[in-house]
């Protein structure tokens, strides 16, 4: 049986993947591309790169009866649709941040406002497949890419109780994609280019969502040190995660917890030595390696994700597959394109 689809927000970098993907999905067939400031343009004009050029963007507004809908749209922009498309009998998965938090008061201390239905964010599955059982989901909140990224590399050894849930520190550094397609003085080239930057320092609404799962998942308090960091490349994420061990653990004891973790993931591979990001770029992929500093009892948790990918599209397909009842891989790639 095949699936229809609509994509709201196809003119950004998340719904164009979500548009490149698709098109080639053997399960999903793509009938609605939606827009906001871009309706009414034809898709070779926001997105030269993708086939079916001649496609029109309608508007966000205007969704036919289809049976998945994914929402591309920005913070604050997925909450009134999500539900309404969802109460139609859609399964909704939202790439945005307006339901990944389990609490109403977990998302004001990440957003600083007052959710607008509180009541809601329980009802939401957090579309982390790997980690979170997606199956018959009809209500699924695509994580953030950072999160992604650090809960691939930690969430395992802390259910595991191998590392403490608190003092974790994660650094992790992003290409400029991750930002969104708005046109943004501190990311044109000239700002970008020949320099590595932090930003929203102890600050970052993501450190909360890594937070929330990490307790779900150990039932105890987590405390994370979330910094962010820009580099000048178009896309791809390492996340460097360090946590202080639980007892006299080594490396290969982390390693065969991670492997075990994934296993049965078509996904995640746990590798030898430090994952590049270029190697994961253009794929669904996430490259984990640990490592253990007796001298400090520290581990050391790297993880590489295409940000676009596996930290946006590619996860939304995904998580998608498995609610609607389809193989986990479809339409997605675990080869990088970049050697």
């Amino acid at each position: 049986m095949g699936y229809t689809a609509a994509v709201l927000g196809a003119s950004g970098y998340a719904g164009g993947e979500l548009v490149r993907l698709l098109d080639d999905h053997p399960g999903i067939e793509l009938v609605y591309l939606g827009a906001h400031s871009q309706a009414g343009r034809r898709l070779a004009e926001v997105h030269p790169h993708l086939t079916g050029g001649e496609r029109v963007l309608g508007s966000n507004d205007s969704v036919p009866d289809v049976d998945v809908v994914f929402l591309a749209l920005p913070h604050g922009a997925s909450w009134q649709p999500g539900i309404a498309l969802a109460d139609r009998g859609a399964v909704v998965v939202d790439l945005g941040s307006d339901f990944r938090l389990d609490t109403p008061a977990r998302y004001e201390e990440a957003y600083g406002v007052v959710h607008p239905v509180p009541e809601s964010l329980g009802e939401w599955t957090y579309g982390l497949p790997e980690l979170v059982d997606c199956t018959g989901a009809r209500r699924i909140a695509s994580p953030g890419c950072y999160p992604t990224s650090a809960l691939l590399a930690l969430a395992p050894l802390a259910k595991a109780g191998v590392i403490e849930p608190s003092g974790i520190v994660v650094d992790s550094m992003s290409g400029v994609s991750g930002a969104g397609r708005s046109l943004k003085e501190d990311l044109l080239y000239g700002a970008v280019d020949e320099g590595v930057r932090a930003y929203a320092v102890t600050t970052h609404r993501h450190r909360p969502e890594m937070e929330a799962l990490l307790d779900a998942m150990t039932g105890a308090d987590s405390t994370v040190l979330f910094t962010p960091h820009l580099v000048p490349m178009q896309r791809g994420i390492l996340s460097t995660c360090h946590a202080r061990l639980a007892g006299d653990h080594t490396a290969a004891d982390l390693r065969s917890i991670l492997e075990d973790a994934y296993a049965a993931s078509p996904f995640v591979d746990v590798i030898d030595g430090p994952p590049q990001t270029r190697w994961v770029v253009g794929s669904n992929r996430a490259l984990v390696n640990v490592h253990v500093d007796p001298r400090t009892g520290t581990a050391l948790v790297l993880s590489a994700i295409d940000n676009l990918l596996k930290g946006a599209a590619g996860q939304a397909v995904q998580a998608a597959n498995i609610a609607l009842g389809l193989p986990e891989a479809a339409g997605l790639t675990a080869a990088g394109w970049m050697p």
